[in-house]
């Protein structure tokens, strides 16, 4: 009989829930093993991919999967072994190079909440976003919650994990990207031209971008604000500004 796995807390190297398995197998994402609670629909469909690609599928029940996944939603199937696999800076830059168009890259500053993060990637993946940069520290990682929240797209967006994010920005700069800032203090989002190498900066949930990156951005921009709340949660407005750079170049990102 196999042995029991004990775990209490959710681990960062699993994926949970149908859709975001099939997106890892589909998209070629390193999996160890799947386990799998029952049979038929797209439970089949993870089992027969699976098989074509020679990973290993076991049998567990609700309990188990509930104990793998920390207690978050997993629709009968966990995957183990596929989050925490990060792309270089370089690999991001790269993609603008191999698709003969400008870089549009999206550079998180410690944001801690692995939902927004989540959803920042999906959006960046749905907008043609070449890559998501975060840094070490005080910042959400690439765990199972992340991968779920960007319902798949992490698998498909190169997200980088660096130490220096100044330094990065630096590398950046002098690969042509000009740093877009996302702060109050802005200029409105719509007068600003985004259809060169564009970096956008979103800050964190409580404090927005740092003061040293601040200093590191080229631009400040900003959404008007008409009603009594004077912001937005971070990934919603981290899809309003990819979403103009995407219209502005014409909806030919790649």
């Amino acid at each position: 009989m196999e042995k029991d796995i004990k775990i209490t807390e959710k681990s960062d190297n699993f994926i949970c829930g149908r859709n975001p398995v099939i997106e890892a197998l589909k998209s070629g994402t390193n999996l160890d093993t799947i386990y799998i609670d029952g049979n038929g629909g797209s439970l089949s469909l993870i089992r027969r991919i699976a098989k074509e690609k020679g990973i290993v599928v076991k049998d567990a029940d609700d309990k188990k999967l509930s104990r793998l996944s920390g207690g978050a939603s997993h629709q009968g199937v966990v995957a183990e072994g596929a989050c925490g696999e990060y792309a270089s800076l370089e690999d991001i830059l790269e993609v603008s190079r191999r698709n003969g168009t400008k870089p549009f890259i999206i550079i998180c500053d410690e944001i801690e909440d692995p939902h927004n993060l989540g959803a920042i990637i999906r959006t960046a993946e749905t907008s043609g976003a070449d890559g998501v940069i975060i840094p070490k520290r005080r910042s959400a990682s690439l765990n199972s919650t992340v991968f779920k929240t960007s319902a798949g797209a992490a698998s498909y967006v190169p997200v980088a994990r660096v130490s220096n994010l100044a330094s990065c920005i630096d590398t950046l700069k002098e690969n042509g990207v000009w740093i877009y800032g996302t702060d109050a203090s802005g200029t409105d989002y719509t007068n600003t031209d985004f259809t060169d190498g564009v970096a956008l900066v979103i800050g964190s949930e409580g404090f927005g971008i740092s003061q040293l990156i601040q200093k590191k951005c080229d631009f400040m921009i900003k959404l008007p604000m008409l009603g009594k709340i004077n912001s937005l949660n971070a990934s919603v407005a981290a899809g309003i500004f990819m979403y103009e750079v995407l219209r502005q170049r014409g909806n030919k990102l790649k």
